[in-house]
């Protein structure tokens, strides 16, 4: 089943807050309840957000009333990852050619995902088999870059995929990605479904994972990508960069051209989302700061991979 998708005029999508316990979808007729949907993380991933922002962009057409002003709301729902504000702006495009434009440039959108992203997985495949000399590849990951962040196929774990399906893949180790786990929530359950061999590692033993040489590549998904290259991802992103520089092996940052923001020109600049504290220390009265992303810098990363073009070592913007 798809993550989200556009059906007799409303929003179905997984409520990823559920799993990996319960399977069930959500059916969302307003864009109040998509924005609260994107805001508790029922509906995450930065390809599905910019999916969500189009077809939020359709059910506030589609509803009637001030179009401008609820587009402004879906994109500020999350500041960090550019994709939902590229598909609110993909969409709002068309606003004047009437419903109809709208609705058909949203579904466009949400059905471009879908081929995007196997390409995507395919060519990073392609990338690390060569670049190691054959396999099988043993991948490490971060947070949840799969079918689940996309519409079907994913951007990480789309590689990952394709690994499997092209008879390269060894084993996955996936970081559980505190405090939300998903990690060890999402990733591991796609996986499991997919039967791919994996291991939950927890998030301070990522680096150790590396060092020990359990992981061949490391390839993670990407919410923003600077014009320097510079990598926006899941809090946790940077020590695996760290760790993988310091012991040679490949880190790989698998997202679509959408992920790529031309008009931020490093990762200083990008809006870092911090998140309640309460997902961390719960109803103690105990500070913590919870960053949701972290900002790898371009020179850590060894290679991009997008829906287009694979990027090594020079700006992208």
């Amino acid at each position: 089943m798809r993550t989200i998708d556009w059906v007799d005029g409303r929003i179905i999508a997984i409520d990823q807050t559920r799993l990996p316990d319960v399977l069930t979808t959500l059916r969302i007729d307003a864009v109040d309840q998509l924005v609260d949907a994107i805001r508790r993380l029922a509906v995450r991933g930065a390809p599905a957000l910019g999916v969500a922002g189009a077809l939020g962009v359709a059910l506030a057409a589609r509803n009637g009333g001030d179009v401008r002003a609820e587009a402004a709301r879906l994109r500020s729902a999350r500041p960090t990852a550019v994709n939902l504000a590229w598909g609110v702006d993909r969409v709002l495009a068309r606003l004047g050619e009437g419903l109809d434009a709208v609705v058909a440039e949203a579904v466009h959108v949400l059905e471009d995902d879908v081929r995007r992203n196997r390409e995507l997985g395919f060519r990073g495949a392609r990338w690390l088999v060569d670049r190691l000399g054959g396999g099988p590849v043993n991948v490490q990951t971060h947070c949840n870059a799969g079918a689940l962040a996309c519409v079907e196929w994913g951007t990480a774990l789309g590689v990952v995929r394709a690994l499997r399906d092209s008879g390269a893949l060894g084993h996955v180790y996936v970081d559980e990605t505190r405090p939300l786990l998903q990690g060890s929530r999402l990733t591991a359950w796609e996986l499991a479904r997919m039967g791919v061999a994996h291991t939950v590692v927890v998030d301070s033993a990522g680096p150790t994972v590396i060092a020990r040489g359990l992981a061949d590549a490391v390839v993670v998904g990407a919410d923003r990508i600077a014009a320097n290259g510079d990598v926006v991802n899941k809090i946790g992103t940077y020590p695996l960069a760290l760790a993988a520089a310091r012991a040679g092996v490949p880190f790989v940052v698998a997202a679509p051209e959408s992920t790529i923001d031309p008009a931020t020109p490093d990762g200083a600049r990008v809006e870092i989302e911090v998140r309640d504290p309460a997902e961390v220390v719960g109803d103690r009265p105990t500070a913590a700061l919870n960053y949701a992303f972290d900002v790898t810098p371009a020179d850590l990363v060894t290679a991009i991979i997008t829906d287009e073009r694979i990027i090594c070592g020079k700006p992208v913007g």
